[in-house]
């Protein structure tokens, strides 16, 4: 389904011209560089509200002007852009065992990255070590302050208070995050959180490339120590009542099958998530205790693209299950797409086949015949620059409706 205009909903003059604010901001986003009159044209406001809307974005330093030369037409214009070194957000992603940490820009560039390995599961610990980085982060980059913070786990969490009722992968159950983050970082600069399979569905959704730009509707399937998936709907991430909307990665694959972080049997994350991949590996390969204690998910795959076999069976292995997982979602939701996201697109040239067996052997009507799978176009990155994009998407929809 191809990507269609926003509707501008009417109100008092202040939300409106939010509102406006808002759609203008956005539309510069995705069609930069753009001139007024265009703009004026797409969103049907007259001329001189976009101008007095661009002055005030240009005024502060969130749009620069560019002119243009070309020799067809008379008079060369002037085109907008986001100002890419003047507003800036964090992101963070904590993971089993490690914490991601970037500074990125409003074009959702990673400007400076760190990846930090962590043994314990302190949530205190956790947030302290991410704080740490980010200042570092910013004082490399000669940054004073962040427009906001964008934070992302694997788990049920609340986008504004930041309240973890479970993350399994992370052990953390009823945790207050955003209270943490306060206690660590004494600045007024906003904080998002947000589930990190919903954060990469979005991310894909403002940044990804190539064709999937042209879908309004798809899911987002996370490949990490667990497996989550962002269901996207219409251009907006569905969250659900409890923010638990798309945790395909615990439906029942195998019943009573392996066990699961989570308590039950035969999840889909227990077979087909890294950690369940990783598992399978060691469990085949004849090292020392110590050896394997070494071993990442990321040498399982580079063993697989050097054509070691047990790598490679694992890796195939993944796939099917991946396949298995992503005929249910098509049951459930019946998506145009599916996108893959993760290391494991490392190996895509060996695990695209293997999904695609997978997904014909548990599927049914020919429902796999419909659905594209496409890698996630944010490459390995996909968490990160969700996190980011979360903090980016309160700059560009800074207004709010009540009822």
């Amino acid at each position: 389904m191809e990507k269609t205009n926003s509707i501008i909903i009417g109100g008092n003059s202040k939300l409106v011209r939010s509102i406006n604010r808002a759609t203008i901001l956005n539309l510069i986003r995705e069609r930069q560089p753009i001139s007024r009159v265009i703009i004026s044209k797409i969103t049907r406001l007259n001329k001189s509200t976009v101008s007095n809307i661009v002055s005030e974005l240009i005024k502060e330093e969130y749009l620069i002007e560019e002119l243009v030369s070309d020799n067809k037409i008379g008079r060369n214009p002037l085109l907008l852009r986001l100002n890419q070194g003047r507003h800036f957000v964090g992101a963070v992603n904590f993971d089993t065992k490690l914490i991601r940490v970037a500074i990125v820009n409003l074009n959702g560039k990673i400007l400076k990255q760190i990846e930090i390995q962590n043994s314990v599961v302190s949530p205190d610990k956790y947030v302290k070590k991410a704080i740490i980085k980010l200042n570092q982060l910013k004082s490399e980059l000669a940054i004073r302050t962040l427009q906001g913070i964008g934070v992302t786990i694997s788990g049920l969490i609340d986008p504004v208070d930041g309240h973890v009722t479970v993350a399994p992968n992370l052990g953390w159950k009823d945790i207050k995050l955003k209270e943490l983050f306060r206690k660590y970082d004494k600045s007024k600069t906003f904080i998002r959180f947000e589930n990190d399979a919903d954060a990469s569905a979005l991310g894909e959704l403002w940044y990804g490339k190539g064709e999937i730009q042209t879908y309004s509707n798809f899911v987002f399937v996370s490949v990490g120590a667990g497996i989550g998936t962002g269901i996207v709907i219409d251009n907006k991430v569905i969250e659900g009542i409890s923010y638990a909307a798309g945790e395909f990665g615990h439906m029942t694959l195998h019943e009573n099958g392996v066990n699961c972080v989570c308590g039950s049997k035969g999840c889909w994350e227990a077979y087909a998530s890294d950690k369940a991949t990783l598992q399978r590996y060691l469990d085949r390969v004849k090292l020392s205790k110590a050896a394997k204690q070494r071993i990442l998910i990321d040498d399982v795959c580079n063993a697989a693209n050097e054509g070691e076999r047990e790598a490679v069976a694992v890796i195939k292995e993944t796939g099917k299950y991946l396949g298995e997982g992503i005929a249910n979602i098509l049951r459930a939701l019946d998506p145009p797409v599916i996108v893959i996201g993760g290391r494991i697109l490392q190996v895509w040239g060996i695990i695209y086949p293997e999904i695609l067996q997978g997904l014909s052997k548990h599927s049914f009507f020919g429902l796999e015949k419909k659905v594209k799978i496409l890698p996630s176009s944010l490459s390995e990155r996909p968490r990160l620059i969700g996190s980011a994009t979360m903090a980016i998407n309160e700059i560009f929809r800074n207004y709010r409706i009540t009822r």
